[in-house]
């Protein structure tokens, strides 16, 4: 039963401000997440930001293009520079998400840190080999082409 941690940074052609009003906005979680996928939000009603406590749930296809519900708790913010999420339901026996922005003159350095544990300890463990690992970076490689999109080089 291992514990996982990915990591992933990417520079950001905007502001702190700019980013923090993009990647806290439920809204756009859509458009950062590969269509194969099939991630759709759930939840009605969401406010246009996070806040800690908020509950957001979400269908999507993580593994061999089987629908589960994943459900997520927003846990900790602090405007414009991070915020946690924590996986309450869904595919992984634990789930913990931080998203970390950073001034670098006028671009910001966004860090993500997921640490995570596959649910079924050993299978779990060798399913981690044979694909959650490189699922992940599948999905923020998608991630990293998408802000670039939002945020081109002027």
């Amino acid at each position: 039963m291992g514990f996982y941690q990915f990591k992933q940074e990417q520079l950001v052609n905007a502001s702190v401000p700019e980013v923090w009003d993009f990647i806290s906005s439920p809204a756009n979680l859509k458009e950062i997440t590969p269509d194969h996928m099939g991630f759709d939000i759930t939840s009605e009603g969401l406010p246009e930001k996070m806040y800690p406590g908020m509950i957001i749930s979400y269908k999507v296809s993580p593994v061999l293009g089987i629908k589960m519900t994943w459900v997520t708790e927003i846990k900790n913010v602090v405007d414009q520079e991070f915020f946690i999420d924590e996986q309450r339901i869904g595919p992984y026996k634990m789930w913990h998400h931080q998203h970390r922005l950073e001034a670098q003159g006028d671009q910001t350095m966004m860090y993500d840190i997921i640490t995570y544990q596959p649910p079924m300890g050993l299978l779990g463990d060798i399913a981690n080999s044979l694909f959650i690992k490189s699922n992940l970076n599948e999905i923020f490689a998608y991630r990293t082409v998408a802000v670039e999109k939002r945020f081109p080089v002027k």
